[in-house]
């Protein structure tokens, strides 16, 4: 085995069993993980990038389009809607294709999407009902990579690092995610000035989007490091995909984590879809100058992103945890489903609950059609419902950290062969 591919990071075990059989088990970790956690932290980004690009300043893309509000709502929710069905199917490519593939596929489809949405800025191409067309089909390409971006950290921390770093690992992959929202929601405003710098931002978001594509293609190779770096690695495939889908389902702690950390998601993934929709009516402008509540907007704002994004990896490794040996794609995968259902059904439910009102003298929205919209109580139901998920959630969930148990069943087993087998003969 080439040494220059390794690290110093090498345990040596035995397997037990029959003295026959015992055979020594070398654990080794690769520095192309690091390369790997690169990849996918930038595929993570540039998809959640490309996700929320409009929503920031859907007034300003719906007026240059010439389209509606809701309309443009759309690119947004289409992310939901697809990722509900395909989800599925993401999670059997990662727990039973492999890495490997599930890496691949999502970089081709969100680049091929991300190139198809700025057609839609081209003069020749986006000729009458083209142009939305454009914006759409690419939306749909990149929000069927979605699920395959979303599932690949947990993956990846188990094939590829050893289990003092998965942790940290699945942080950072995991992390890039919010990150990319955050930057959308910097990003777009500070491009988007006036109308006309539409196709600026739909161009400069395609670069971290073509960028990951070759990065994968020139260094994503194998399916499984040629040595596995824990023991939990090696198993982490070991039920097959509806044993393990009938398991979960079974499993009354991961149930509660699902549907709990779901509506987080689902609620976090509504409030940034509407959240210029929401302001604008009230005088705040997309590059978020607050009128008279700029102190509390921006606390409360930044500890909502504080907490929700702690929280992410921590919910992501604990759903693995709580349902070891299925695998980890299948776990995470049904926590993401459940949470662009619930988020499909907020989004709906807010938009349906929003008033008219006659007049609303410090309102910035490029559009009002039919008058502008009071969100007051849309945002009440949204705060009411994350107090009662984090209270359900707190009370209801117990569960032990099953991987971690097995990992150190396996440490004692082993030990305990190294024991008996040095003992002399009576």
């Amino acid at each position: 085995m080439d040494e220059e591919t390794t690290d110093d990071s090498e345990t040596l075990l035995e397997k037990p069993g029959p003295a026959e059989l015992r055979k020594p088990v070398l654990f080794r970790s690769y520095r192309r993980r690091w390369f790997l956690l690169v990849v996918v932290c930038l595929l993570n980004c540039s998809n959640a990038m490309l996700w929320l690009t409009f929503a920031p300043v859907a007034d300003k893309t719906a007026a240059y389009f010439h389209i509606s509000m809701d309309t443009i709502n759309w690119l947004s929710l289409v992310y939901l809607l697809i990722s509900i069905p395909f989800g599925l199917v993401a999670t059997w490519i990662l727990d039973t294709v492999g890495l490997k593939c599930a890496v691949m596929l999502s970089v081709w489809l969100n680049m091929v999407g991300s190139v198809i949405r700025t057609f839609s800025v081209i003069s020749f191409l986006s000729l009458g009902s083209l142009t939305y067309m454009y914006l759409f089909i690419g939306q749909c390409l990149c929000a069927l990579a979605q699920p395959l971006v979303i599932f690949s950290p947990t993956k990846l921390a188990a094939l590829w690092f050893p289990d003092h770093q998965r942790a940290t690992a699945n942080m950072i992959s995991s992390m890039s995610n919010p990150l990319g929202i955050l930057i959308a929601n910097l990003l777009s405003p500070a491009l988007v000035s006036e109308e006309k710098d539409i196709p600026l931002m739909l161009g400069l978001y395609a670069i971290p989007a073509v960028t990951a594509c070759i990065l994968a293609m020139a260094g994503v190779h194998d399916k499984v490091p040629p040595t596995p770096p824990s023991a939990s690695a090696t198993y982490s495939t070991s039920q097959p995909f509806l044993t393990g889908l009938k398991m979960l389902l079974r499993n009354k702690p991961y149930i509660i984590l699902m549907v709990c950390f779901g509506a987080g998601i689902g609620m976090f993934t509504c409030f940034s879809t509407l959240l210029e929709q929401i302001l604008c009516v009230k005088g705040y402008s997309n590059m978020s100058q607050f009128r008279n509540q700029a102190i509390p907007l921006a606390l409360i704002s930044s500890l909502f992103g504080f907490f929700g994004f702690s929280i992410y990896p921590i919910a992501m490794e604990l759903a693995v945890e709580c349902s070891y040996p299925v695998g980890e794609g299948t776990s995470t995968g049904l926590i993401f489903v459940s949470s662009q259902i619930q988020g499909v059904i907020l989004m709906l439910l807010v938009q349906a609950l929003t008033v008219q009102i006659s007049a609303a003298p410090f309102s910035t929205c490029d559009i009002e059609e039919g008058g502008a919209l009071d969100w007051t109580v849309s945002t009440l139901v949204m705060a009411g419902a994350c107090s009662v998920v984090a209270c359900f959630y707190v009370i209801f969930f117990h569960s032990d950290y099953k991987r971690l148990h097995a990992e150190a069943s396996n440490d004692t087993s082993v030990n305990k062969i190294g024991i008996e087998a040095t003992a002399p003969e009576a």
